[in-house]
């Protein structure tokens, strides 16, 4: 979600480029003024090509803690509605509104009337203040006159601008193309707050005992439990459970019990998928090899598995994380140690080598954060008494970044590799509804080949018989099935693995399974993909 993987750049796009901006936003945004200027000023910054993430916090720290609400909802509602809010804007206007400073500050003053229920006196009062403040005071008498208009009946209004989708309309196109069926709620959906999940770290405790210390902090929250079928042979097929909390209401992560400790991470329910199923891929991949080393000739003391996999485009690390839990988890032990006849003398059988990367600096220091919150560090790694692991994070590009070492050529030393790939993000934009405004069409052309350069890469590095999990944040076919078909058409040695009628997430594609965030879950949009190497 990673919204997590995005394109190279974002920019606004050319039609909605700012003009006439006499603030130019950077980001060392310095907020000054009142909360509705310092909103205004943001959603500039944005629509200059910086994203929400890197904003957000400079607003909501620049404000008293009262006034962090509302600025948080005004921002973040504006965001949510910002192209159904545009075209309501120009069926108010007599005539074409061309600067962008003026369209945003009314955009600002529509949402306090028709979303956030602000006593009409005050938001246009202080909207016309607004607008001066920012410089454009020749703009007041229009600012004025429209906001009163739509409080007059704000209803009316309301279900005008609910009416159609609040997105790009290249992106609404593109979405009628792929999930015509599911269309309208889709489009709907996407206008909304997304629900706050989170992962249990079974180390610590069960998400049971999770779930009761949460009510004992009076914060409600549900047991979510999804169940991915995968047919990873002819012969049979495997069923895993993933469960995880969806809370009533979104909470700040220093209100969550232990939260600092390492006990629970916030992570969409869908993301939580992707752990569970390159690991179980991995265990199937590791009993079949005991058994085939068990039934040679030589003796159990001279047999052990030495695995390397790949966590590629890694950052945050959220996946990462699970994906080190359940490595390190003792009910994955008996597969990592040699079956002799005193248990307690159990050797290590397989030492693993885990590999992450991702190309940009500031979000490796976010694995390492995780990570040690998580106590998954090298150092906590070591001290396990279930498995050996090795973790080494490496600052590298999936197009070009060789496991094997510089010198090597697509060598392939990788057991299991868990692809987060680049996208377009639009299946986050829930979470993250400045990608409707970053996004351009373009950027659909940019990520598909981005993909597919790194499949590319990654690929040869994969040993045979070995799974690769591609997976996406996207809702857009052509990063994602259309994107493995065309992987498939090209390497004959890739087999598509099939995920059965045990799932109950996601909708069945020709190749893997995607979900949109509209089903029972409330879950993002995300695709699947499992694939493994011909032997």
């Amino acid at each position: 979600m990673r919204n997590t993987s995005s394109t190279s750049k974002n920019n606004a796009s050319k039609n909605n480029a700012p003009r006439n901006n006499k603030l130019k936003p950077s980001s060392n945004l310095i907020m000054n003024g009142s909360v509705r200027v310092r909103v205004i000023r943001t959603l500039l910054a944005i629509q200059n090509g910086q994203s929400l993430s890197s904003v957000l916090d400079p607003l909501l720290n620049s404000l008293h803690d009262g006034d962090k609400g509302f600025a948080h909802a005004l921002l973040l509602t504006t965001l949510r509605q910002w192209h159904a809010l545009a075209r309501l804007l120009d069926t108010l206007a007599d005539n074409p509104i061309d600067e962008v400073e003026v369209r945003t500050t009314i955009q600002v003053g529509l949402v306090q009337l028709l979303y956030l229920e602000v006593a009409d006196h005050a938001a246009i009062h202080e909207t016309v203040e607004a607008v001066k403040e920012i410089e454009f005071a020749h703009a007041s008498g229009l600012v004025n006159a429209i906001l009163r208009k739509v409080a007059k009946n704000p209803s009316k209004f309301r279900k005008k601008c609910d009416k159609k989708h609040s997105l790009p309309n290249w992106l609404a196109y593109q979405l009628k193309q792929d999930w015509n069926e599911q269309y309208d709620e889709l489009t709907q959906g996407l206008r909304q707050a997304a629900p706050m999940f989170l992962r249990v770290n079974t180390a610590a405790g069960s998400v049971d005992d999770y779930q009761h210390t949460l009510d004992g902090a009076e914060i409600d929250a549900d047991l979510v439990e999804l169940m991915s079928g995968i047919r990873l042979s002819n012969a049979s097929a495997t069923t895993l459970s993933t469960t995880g909390l969806r809370l009533h209401q979104s909470t700040a992560v220093n209100a969550l019990p232990h939260f600092a400790d390492g006990a629970a991470s916030v992570q969409d329910m869908h993301a939580q998928l992707a752990a569970p199923i390159i690991n179980q891929a991995l265990m199937v991949k590791l009993s079949a090899e005991s058994f085939d080393t068990e039934s040679s000739d030589a003796s159990d003391n001279e047999k052990s598995h030495e695995l390397h996999i790949l966590d590629a485009c890694a950052a945050p690390g959220g996946k990462l994380a699970h994906w080190l839990e359940l490595l390190n988890s003792a009910e994955q032990s008996p597969l990592f140690h040699v079956k002799q006849d005193n248990a307690e003398n159990a050797s290590p059988a397989s030492d693993i080598k885990l590999t992450a990367i991702d190309n940009e600096a500031p979000r490796i220091e976010r694995i390492y954060d995780n990570l040690q919150r998580l106590h998954l560090t090298q150092q906590d790694l070591a001290q396990s008494e279930t498995t050996n692991i090795a973790l080494n994070i490496a600052c590298a590009d999936a197009t070009r970044w060789q496991g094997a070492g510089k010198k090597a050529t697509s060598e392939a030393v990788f057991d299991a590799i868990l692809l987060d790939s680049p996208c377009t993000a639009t299946g986050v934009i829930r979470r993250h509804p400045d990608i409707s405004i970053l996004r351009t069409e373009e950027d659909i052309e940019q990520t598909a080949v981005l993909q597919a350069d790194i499949l590319h890469n990654l690929w040869p590095q994969l040993k045979a018989g070995g799974y690769l999990l591609y997976v996406t944040c996207s809702i857009l076919k052509q990063e994602n099935v259309e994107q493995m078909q065309d992987f498939i058409k090209h390497h004959d040695d890739a087999v598509a693995i099939e995920f059965t009628e045990d799932c109950n997430w996601g909708i069945a594609q020709a190749i893997g399974r995607q979900c949109l965030p509209i089903d029972g879950t409330s879950g993002d949009g995300f695709y699947y993909a499992l694939l493994q190497k011909k032997v």
